[in-house]
């Protein structure tokens, strides 16, 4: 399993937001659409196994296997070019601009919503029987999610949002971790022992990630939530993009920049 050195792999990264960025608009809401899809599948099969077994545990130790399909196919998610691409405008890349950087943003939250919500629409079949009987236990412990997550957080007003936003946070400390992880290898069993630590401990510790949220609360609605769109969109979606982009950028990419790029001159010696 061969390993890069920060400093190669810390380049890496920057590389890999530029190409980002110059990526057609086709390629970049299918590779979102995909990867939006991917990993919110694995999250209705964690809440299956999490359902069926009682043991939250063994959902999050395989949750990571989407998240793994998803970076060897080539695919996007928002939380992973949050911290990407906004270090190839740090770095001044030839053509990087601070419009290209919110227009990929915007192009792969746009992805990754349509490929959860399409996949959110199919799991509400399965659990229903296309629609023609009341949920299943996974789908009634779906739709339980949506309400938690949402007017679980609303009862405690600003004290709710704080640790809504906290949560979006280290969630997207853990999941950039497994991009950059991922970056440390050329073998994909490398690849997939780094990405897949770090994502397991956001699952199991309940952290908010932005895109399994785009699933979670449509099948939630779908299948009978008693919450609304506009609580799945105040008090879940647009707290936890926030603390995604900060927890991200603040805690892998601006730390590992600043630190293997632009290293601090050494200390001389007395």
């Amino acid at each position: 399993m061969a390993y890069l050195v920060p400093s190669e792999f810390v380049k890496k990264m920057v590389d890999a937001g530029e190409s980002k960025i110059f990526m057609s608009v086709r390629d970049t809401v299918i590779r979102a659409y995909m990867a939006g899809a991917m990993l919110t599948l694995a999250a209705a099969f964690s809440v299956t196994i999490n359902t069926q077994t009682g043991n939250p545990l063994l959902g999050a130790v395989l949750f990571p296997v989407g998240f793994c399909m998803l970076y060897l196919f080539g695919f996007d998610l928002l939380t992973g070019v949050f911290v990407l691409t906004p270090l190839a405008l740090i770095d001044k890349r030839p053509g990087v601009t601070f419009g290209g950087v919110l227009k990929n943003w915007g192009l792969v939250f746009t992805g990754n919503f349509l490929g959860a919500l399409t996949v959110a629409v199919l799991i509400s079949i399965t659990c229903t029987y296309a629609f023609s009987i009341a949920p299943n236990e996974v789908g009634q412990k779906l739709a339980s999610i949506g309400v938690a997550r949402t007017l679980g957080y609303a009862k405690y007003g600003a004290a709710g949002m704080l640790t809504l936003f906290v949560r979006g946070m280290l969630c997207n400390w853990m999941v950039s971790a497994g991009v950059v992880g991922a970056m440390i290898s050329t073998s994909v069993s490398g690849k997939v022992i780094a990405m897949w630590m770090p994502i397991m401990v956001f699952f199991y510790m309940g952290f908010e990630h932005s895109v399994v949220n785009m699933f979670l609360f449509p099948s939630a609605l779908i299948m009978g939530g008693q919450f609304s769109i506009s609580d799945y969109f105040i008090w879940n979606e647009i707290p936890t993009v926030l603390g995604n982009l900060v927890g991200g950028l603040s805690f892998t990419g601006l730390t590992l920049y600043a630190t293997h790029i632009k290293t601090a001159p050494q200390r001389t010696m007395k």
